[in-house]
C-alpha cells in the first residue's frame, strides 16, 4: 500500500562541490544498482546540488542547538568559564560534520573528525587538570596538546579512518572513566560528611550515575545504528527507493548516529558540569535540573533562592570556591 505525500528520488547528477575528495562516503539516498555496500554506487546531491548527503548534512543542527543552550546556560548561571570553550568545540564539531557532508571535500573531512580529537582534549584537561597545581596543570595541558598535534599529523598522513576512531575512543573512555573514578573515590565521601543524611548525597550520585550512563546509551545505540548502516547499506537503500520520500529519510542510519551522539556528549558536558559544581561544594546552591530523560536534557541550574553572579574569575557570586566545602584538595 503506497504512502501519503510520496515523491521518488532524483536519478544521480553531479553538484557544485563535485567531485569528491574525501575518503569516506556514507550510505545516504536511494539504493542503485547492487545489494552489498561495497558494490553500491553513489547517488550524491540527491536533494539538492548544493548539498551532496542532506540528511547527514541537516541532522548536525542538533549541535548547532544544545550548544547554544550549553552556552546560554554557562552564561546565565555563571558556571565555569573552560564550559563554554567546551560548548564552542561542541558546535565546531557540528559545524565541521555539516560541511563535509554537504561537500564530500578532504578538507572539510578533516575539519569533521580532527574538532572531534580537540574537543575530546580540552574535555580531559577540565577532567585531569582539577586541583592539579598550576605546573601539573601546564604539564597535562601541553601532554594533551602534543598528543592532539601527534594524531592531526599522523592522520593526515595515514588517512585511516580506523586509526582517528580508535583515538577518538580511547580519549573519551579515558575521560569518562576519570570521571567516574573521582565520583567515587572522592566525591561520594566528601558528599556523604557534608550533607545531612547520607541519603541526600547518594541521590546527587545517583542522579549523575544516570546521567553518564545515560550519556553513554546515546553514543552506544548512535555506534549500533551507525555499523548496521554500514553493513546493511544496500538493504537499507532498496528499502528507500520502495518507501520514497519523505519516509525514506528515517532509514538514513548515519544521521542518527548524529542526533545521539549529539544528545550523548551534550549529555558529558552537563555531566561535567554537575561533576565540578558538586566538588567544588556548590551542591547546596546548584542543582540538576531534569525533568525527563525521554522528553527533556539535563541542565545545572541554581536552586531556588540563589541568584549567581562571577567576576573575572569566573565563580559563583564573584568569589572562590570555598576551601572548607571544596573537594579540590583531596584529589
Amino acid at each position: 500500500m503506497p504512502l501519503a505525500f510520496q515523491w521518488p528520488y532524483r536519478e544521480s547528477r553531479d553538484g557544485i562541490w563535485t567531485p569528491q575528495t574525501s575518503t569516506l562516503n556514507w550510505c545516504e539516498e536511494v539504493w542503485q544498482a547492487h545489494y552489498y555496500w561495497m558494490e553500491s554506487s553513489w547517488n550524491d546531491y540527491n536533494i539538492t546540488p548544493y548539498c551532496a548527503e542532506f540528511i547527514n548534512t541537516a541532522t548536525n543542527f542538533i549541535f548547532m542547538y544544545l550548544g547554544m543552550m550549553g552556552i546560554r546556560d554557562c552564561l546565565r548561571y555563571a558556571h565555569d568559564r573552560v564550559f563554554i570553550v567546551l560548548y564552542m568545540g561542541y558546535m565546531i564539531v557540528g559545524l565541521g560534520s555539516m560541511a563535509f557532508h554537504a561537500t564530500l571535500k578532504y578538507s572539510m573531512q578533516l575539519a569533521d573528525e580532527l574538532p572531534m580529537i580537540y574537543t575530546t582534549c580540552i574535555m580531559a584537561f577540565v577532567t585531569f587538570s582539577y586541583s592539579r597545581t598550576k605546573r601539573e596543570s601546564v604539564l597535562i595541558g601541553l601532554a594533551l596538546t602534543g598528543l592532539a598535534i601527534f594524531i592531526t599529523v599522523y592522520y593526515h598522513m595515514s588517512q585511516n579512518p580506523v586509526f582517528h576512531q580508535v583515538a577518538y575512543a580511547s580519549l573519551t573512555c579515558a575521560t569518562v572513566f576519570r570521571g567516574m573514578y573521582v565520583m567515587e573515590a572522592f566525591l561520594r565521601p566528601a558528599l556523604r560528611e557534608r550533607c545531612d543524611t547520607p541519603a541526600h548525597a547518594d541521590q546527587i550520585l545517583k542522579q549523575m550515575w544516570y546521567m553518564a550512563l545515560t550519556g553513554i546509551a546515546y553514543f552506544l545505540i548512535g555506534f549500533f545504528v551507525w555499523n548496521m548502516d554500514n553493513i546493511f547499506c544496500g538493504y537499507l537503500r532498496e528499502a528507500r527507493n520502495t518507501i520514497l520520500l519523505p519516509w525514506a529519510m528515517v532509514l538514513e542510519g548515519h544521521g542518527w548516529w548524529h542526533i545521539f551522539t549529539g544528545i550523548g556528549a551534550y549529555y558529558f558536558i552537563v555531566w561535567r558540569v554537575w561533576l565540578t559544581q558538586c566538588l567544588d561544594g556548590n551542591e547546596d546552591q546548584f542543582m540538576l535540573q531534569w525533568p525527563s530523560a525521554l522528553t527533556s536534557v539535563p541542565k545545572v541550574v541554581p536552586r531556588p533562592g540563589y541568584v549567581p553572579k562571577a567576576n573575572s574569575n569566573g565563580h559563583a557570586n564573584g568569589k572562590a570556591r570555598s576551601k572548607s566545602r571544596s573537594t579540590r584538595k583531596e584529589l
